[in-house]
Protein backbone atom coordinates (compact mmCIF):
# COMPACT_ATOMS: atom_id res chain seq x y z
CA UNK A 1 0.00 0.00 0.00
CA UNK A 2 2.65 2.04 0.84
CA UNK A 3 4.50 1.78 -2.93
CA UNK A 4 0.89 2.95 -4.56
CA UNK A 5 0.94 5.84 -2.19
CA UNK A 6 4.43 6.74 -2.82
CA UNK A 7 3.61 6.29 -6.99
CA UNK A 8 0.16 8.16 -6.24
CA UNK A 9 1.79 11.48 -4.74
CA UNK A 10 4.94 11.42 -7.10
CA UNK A 11 2.56 11.47 -10.22
CA UNK A 12 0.54 13.83 -8.54
CA UNK A 13 3.16 16.78 -8.26
CA UNK A 14 5.50 15.27 -10.94
CA UNK A 15 8.66 16.01 -8.56
CA UNK A 16 10.17 13.54 -6.31
CA UNK A 17 11.16 15.96 -3.97
CA UNK A 18 7.69 17.56 -3.84
CA UNK A 19 6.62 13.35 -3.12
CA UNK A 20 8.66 12.81 -0.05
CA UNK A 21 7.70 16.05 1.53
CA UNK A 22 3.93 15.45 1.24
CA UNK A 23 4.55 12.02 2.64
CA UNK A 24 7.14 12.98 5.26
CA UNK A 25 9.85 10.78 3.85
CA UNK A 26 13.33 11.28 2.36
CA UNK A 27 13.74 11.60 -1.58
CA UNK A 28 16.08 9.04 -2.02
CA UNK A 29 13.12 6.56 -0.18
CA UNK A 30 10.51 7.56 -2.38
CA UNK A 31 13.17 6.82 -5.49
CA UNK A 32 13.84 3.28 -3.51
CA UNK A 33 10.40 3.11 -3.19
CA UNK A 34 9.16 3.71 -7.05
CA UNK A 35 12.25 1.12 -8.12
CA UNK A 36 10.97 -1.41 -6.22
CA UNK A 37 7.51 -0.93 -7.15
CA UNK A 38 8.82 -0.82 -10.94
CA UNK A 39 10.76 -4.02 -10.52
CA UNK A 40 7.41 -5.87 -9.15
CA UNK A 41 5.38 -4.73 -12.13
CA UNK A 42 7.89 -5.39 -14.71
CA UNK A 43 7.99 -2.26 -16.39
CA UNK A 44 8.85 1.90 -16.19
CA UNK A 45 6.25 3.91 -14.76
CA UNK A 46 7.69 7.09 -15.12
CA UNK A 47 10.86 9.11 -17.33
CA UNK A 48 12.69 10.68 -15.64
CA UNK A 49 13.83 14.27 -16.67
CA UNK A 50 16.12 17.61 -15.19
CA UNK A 51 12.39 18.84 -14.27
CA UNK A 52 11.06 16.11 -12.42
CA UNK A 53 9.17 12.92 -13.43
CA UNK A 54 6.63 12.42 -15.78
CA UNK A 55 4.30 9.08 -16.61
CA UNK A 56 5.07 6.95 -19.38
CA UNK A 57 1.82 5.04 -21.09
CA UNK A 58 1.96 2.31 -18.37
CA UNK A 59 2.24 5.04 -15.30
CA UNK A 60 -1.01 6.53 -16.57
CA UNK A 61 -3.16 3.20 -17.15
CA UNK A 62 -1.85 2.56 -13.54
CA UNK A 63 -2.70 6.15 -11.85
CA UNK A 64 -6.06 5.98 -12.68
CA UNK A 65 -7.02 3.03 -10.90
CA UNK A 66 -4.93 4.01 -8.06
CA UNK A 67 -6.48 7.46 -8.08
CA UNK A 68 -9.62 5.97 -7.48
CA UNK A 69 -8.04 3.44 -4.94
CA UNK A 70 -6.82 6.47 -3.06
CA UNK A 71 -9.68 8.48 -3.26
CA UNK A 72 -11.94 5.91 -1.49
CA UNK A 73 -9.80 5.13 1.12
CA UNK A 74 -10.25 8.97 2.15
CA UNK A 75 -13.77 8.76 1.97
CA UNK A 76 -13.58 5.64 3.96
CA UNK A 77 -11.34 7.72 6.81
CA UNK A 78 -14.17 10.43 6.37
CA UNK A 79 -16.92 8.18 6.88
CA UNK A 80 -15.24 6.91 9.98
CA UNK A 81 -14.57 10.49 11.50
CA UNK A 82 -18.00 11.14 10.72
CA UNK A 83 -19.08 8.73 12.77
CA UNK A 84 -16.37 9.24 15.61
CA UNK A 85 -18.15 12.62 15.56
CA UNK A 86 -21.64 11.68 15.42
CA UNK A 87 -22.79 13.04 11.92
CA UNK A 88 -23.51 9.33 11.12
CA UNK A 89 -23.89 6.22 12.05
CA UNK A 90 -26.24 3.26 13.46
CA UNK A 91 -27.44 1.83 16.36
CA UNK A 92 -29.27 -1.76 17.19
CA UNK A 93 -30.89 -1.95 20.16
CA UNK A 94 -32.57 -4.69 21.88
CA UNK A 95 -35.45 -4.95 24.51
CA UNK A 96 -38.51 -5.80 25.68
CA UNK A 97 -41.87 -3.68 24.78
CA UNK A 98 -41.96 -2.81 28.73
CA UNK A 99 -38.55 -1.57 29.25
CA UNK A 100 -38.33 0.41 25.88
CA UNK A 101 -41.98 1.88 27.23
CA UNK A 102 -40.92 2.72 30.31
CA UNK A 103 -37.13 2.86 30.14
CA UNK A 104 -35.77 3.36 26.89
CA UNK A 105 -37.70 5.77 25.22
CA UNK A 106 -37.10 8.81 27.33
CA UNK A 107 -33.54 8.41 27.02
CA UNK A 108 -33.83 7.60 23.32
CA UNK A 109 -35.54 11.05 23.17
CA UNK A 110 -32.86 13.18 24.34
CA UNK A 111 -30.45 11.41 22.10
CA UNK A 112 -32.10 11.86 19.70
CA UNK A 113 -32.46 15.76 19.38
CA UNK A 114 -28.84 16.21 20.43
CA UNK A 115 -27.55 13.48 17.36
CA UNK A 116 -30.84 13.51 14.37
CA UNK A 117 -28.35 11.47 12.08
CA UNK A 118 -27.81 8.67 13.93
CA UNK A 119 -30.43 5.69 13.17
CA UNK A 120 -31.82 3.81 15.82
CA UNK A 121 -33.28 0.01 15.24
CA UNK A 122 -35.20 -1.48 18.67
CA UNK A 123 -36.02 -5.12 18.82
CA UNK A 124 -38.77 -6.11 21.19
CA UNK A 125 -37.58 -9.38 22.34
CA UNK A 126 -38.00 -10.96 25.89
CA UNK A 127 -34.76 -10.82 28.03
CA UNK A 128 -33.88 -14.38 27.12
CA UNK A 129 -34.59 -13.57 23.61
CA UNK A 130 -32.47 -10.17 23.55
CA UNK A 131 -29.08 -12.04 25.14
CA UNK A 132 -29.66 -14.48 22.40
CA UNK A 133 -29.59 -12.05 19.60
CA UNK A 134 -26.47 -10.14 21.26
CA UNK A 135 -24.70 -13.05 21.08
CA UNK A 136 -25.57 -13.82 17.61
CA UNK A 137 -24.13 -10.65 16.90
CA UNK A 138 -27.62 -8.83 15.89
CA UNK A 139 -27.73 -6.34 18.31
CA UNK A 140 -25.14 -3.70 19.84
CA UNK A 141 -26.57 -4.18 23.63
CA UNK A 142 -29.59 -4.94 25.20
CA UNK A 143 -31.76 -3.49 27.76
CA UNK A 144 -32.42 -6.50 29.70
CA UNK A 145 -34.53 -7.27 33.10
CA UNK A 146 -32.19 -8.18 36.24
CA UNK A 147 -31.40 -10.95 37.43
CA UNK A 148 -29.90 -12.97 34.77
CA UNK A 149 -26.43 -14.05 33.82
CA UNK A 150 -24.44 -15.27 30.97
CA UNK A 151 -20.58 -15.83 31.10
CA UNK A 152 -20.55 -13.70 27.35
CA UNK A 153 -22.13 -11.41 28.66
CA UNK A 154 -21.22 -7.89 30.82
CA UNK A 155 -24.26 -6.63 32.55
CA UNK A 156 -24.28 -3.08 33.49
CA UNK A 157 -26.96 -2.41 36.35
CA UNK A 158 -29.12 0.13 36.01
CA UNK A 159 -32.69 1.78 37.29
CA UNK A 160 -34.28 -0.11 40.19
CA UNK A 161 -37.42 -1.82 40.02
CA UNK A 162 -39.91 -2.46 42.73
CA UNK A 163 -42.45 -4.71 42.30
CA UNK A 164 -45.71 -4.64 44.20
CA UNK A 165 -49.33 -6.42 44.21
CA UNK A 166 -52.08 -4.59 42.85
CA UNK A 167 -55.98 -5.14 41.88
CA UNK A 168 -58.56 -2.58 41.27
CA UNK A 169 -60.75 -1.08 43.84
CA UNK A 170 -62.70 -4.09 44.44
CA UNK A 171 -59.68 -6.09 46.12
CA UNK A 172 -59.46 -2.19 48.62
CA UNK A 173 -60.03 -4.08 51.19
CA UNK A 174 -56.85 -5.92 51.03
CA UNK A 175 -55.01 -3.09 51.37
CA UNK A 176 -55.73 -2.13 54.59
CA UNK A 177 -53.52 -4.90 56.27
CA UNK A 178 -50.38 -6.61 55.21
CA UNK A 179 -51.10 -9.25 53.05
CA UNK A 180 -49.21 -12.75 53.65
CA UNK A 181 -47.60 -14.31 50.39
CA UNK A 182 -49.05 -17.62 51.17
CA UNK A 183 -52.57 -16.40 51.04
CA UNK A 184 -52.25 -15.28 47.20
CA UNK A 185 -53.71 -18.51 46.12
CA UNK A 186 -57.19 -17.60 47.75
CA UNK A 187 -57.65 -14.53 45.27
CA UNK A 188 -57.82 -14.91 41.32
CA UNK A 189 -54.18 -14.53 39.59
CA UNK A 190 -52.67 -12.93 36.74
CA UNK A 191 -49.32 -13.49 35.59
CA UNK A 192 -47.31 -13.17 32.47
CA UNK A 193 -46.73 -16.09 30.46
CA UNK A 194 -43.95 -18.58 31.78
CA UNK A 195 -40.34 -18.31 29.96
CA UNK A 196 -39.67 -14.86 30.59
CA UNK A 197 -37.22 -13.36 33.42
CA UNK A 198 -39.79 -11.50 35.31
CA UNK A 199 -41.84 -14.59 35.19
CA UNK A 200 -38.94 -16.30 36.11
CA UNK A 201 -37.75 -13.69 38.67
CA UNK A 202 -41.80 -14.24 40.58
CA UNK A 203 -41.84 -17.84 40.43
CA UNK A 204 -38.61 -18.19 42.26
CA UNK A 205 -39.63 -15.61 44.91
CA UNK A 206 -42.42 -17.55 45.96
CA UNK A 207 -41.31 -20.58 45.66
CA UNK A 208 -38.44 -19.55 48.00
CA UNK A 209 -41.32 -19.02 50.68
CA UNK A 210 -42.89 -21.98 50.03
CA UNK A 211 -45.65 -20.89 48.00
CA UNK A 212 -46.47 -21.77 44.30
CA UNK A 213 -47.96 -18.90 41.75
CA UNK A 214 -51.17 -20.52 39.96
CA UNK A 215 -52.56 -17.98 37.86
CA UNK A 216 -55.83 -18.05 36.21
CA UNK A 217 -54.86 -16.05 33.16
CA UNK A 218 -51.29 -15.87 31.78
CA UNK A 219 -50.88 -12.66 29.22
CA UNK A 220 -48.22 -12.19 26.80
CA UNK A 221 -47.60 -8.07 27.96
CA UNK A 222 -47.31 -6.13 31.03
CA UNK A 223 -49.64 -3.42 30.09
CA UNK A 224 -52.49 -6.52 29.53
CA UNK A 225 -51.84 -7.38 33.06
CA UNK A 226 -52.68 -3.11 33.93
CA UNK A 227 -55.62 -3.18 32.04
CA UNK A 228 -56.90 -6.88 33.10
CA UNK A 229 -56.00 -5.83 36.60
CA UNK A 230 -58.09 -2.58 36.15
CA UNK A 231 -60.77 -4.86 34.70
CA UNK A 232 -61.42 -6.80 38.20
CA UNK A 233 -59.82 -10.02 36.73
CA UNK A 234 -57.97 -10.77 39.66
CA UNK A 235 -54.32 -9.10 41.33
CA UNK A 236 -50.98 -9.09 39.61
CA UNK A 237 -47.80 -8.32 40.28
CA UNK A 238 -46.75 -4.95 38.55
CA UNK A 239 -43.62 -2.64 38.63
CA UNK A 240 -44.46 0.27 41.03
CA UNK A 241 -43.29 3.28 38.73
CA UNK A 242 -45.07 1.68 35.52
CA UNK A 243 -48.67 2.25 37.08
CA UNK A 244 -48.12 5.44 39.32
CA UNK A 245 -50.96 6.92 37.46
CA UNK A 246 -53.23 4.27 37.99
CA UNK A 247 -52.51 4.01 41.49
CA UNK A 248 -52.40 7.87 42.29
CA UNK A 249 -56.50 7.80 40.15
CA UNK A 250 -57.54 4.82 41.99
CA UNK A 251 -57.57 2.84 39.46
CA UNK A 252 -55.26 0.43 40.92
CA UNK A 253 -54.85 -0.72 44.68
CA UNK A 254 -51.21 -1.65 46.15
CA UNK A 255 -51.82 -4.55 48.65
CA UNK A 256 -48.98 -4.09 51.05
CA UNK A 257 -47.41 -7.94 50.35
CA UNK A 258 -45.32 -9.45 53.40
CA UNK A 259 -42.80 -10.57 53.03
CA UNK A 260 -42.10 -7.75 50.15
CA UNK A 261 -40.63 -8.76 46.78
CA UNK A 262 -37.26 -8.15 46.56
CA UNK A 263 -35.96 -4.69 44.35
CA UNK A 264 -34.39 -5.53 40.87
CA UNK A 265 -32.99 -3.38 38.03
CA UNK A 266 -33.26 -2.93 34.50
CA UNK A 267 -29.52 -4.04 33.47
CA UNK A 268 -27.63 -3.12 30.26
CA UNK A 269 -26.51 -5.91 28.44
CA UNK A 270 -23.13 -5.72 26.64
CA UNK A 271 -20.91 -8.72 24.59
CA UNK A 272 -17.62 -9.67 26.22
CA UNK A 273 -14.59 -8.77 24.23
CA UNK A 274 -16.50 -6.85 21.57
CA UNK A 275 -16.08 -3.22 21.50
CA UNK A 276 -18.69 -0.90 20.80
CA UNK A 277 -19.00 1.80 17.99
CA UNK A 278 -18.72 4.93 18.84
CA UNK A 279 -22.39 6.20 18.54
CA UNK A 280 -23.42 3.09 20.87
CA UNK A 281 -20.90 4.44 23.81
CA UNK A 282 -22.30 8.02 23.40
CA UNK A 283 -25.94 6.58 23.54
CA UNK A 284 -24.74 4.43 27.00
CA UNK A 285 -23.87 7.55 28.25
CA UNK A 286 -27.78 9.05 28.47
CA UNK A 287 -28.26 5.64 29.98
CA UNK A 288 -28.54 5.97 34.00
Amino acid sequence: MEWYRVFYWTAKFGSLTKAAERLHITQPAVSHTLKQLEASLGGLLFFRTTKGVTLTTEGEVLFKFVEQAIHFIEIGEKKIAEMQELMYGEINIGASDTLCKHYLLRHLEQFHKQFPDIKIRVTNRTTPETITLLKEGKIDFGIVNLPTSDPNINFRISSPQQDCLVGNHDYAALAEKPFPLEELHQYPLLLLEPGGSTRNFLDEFAISHGVRLKPEFELGSLDLLVQFAQSGFGLTFIVRNYVTEELSSGKLVEIPLTPPVPERHVGIATLKGVPLSAASKRLLEFLP
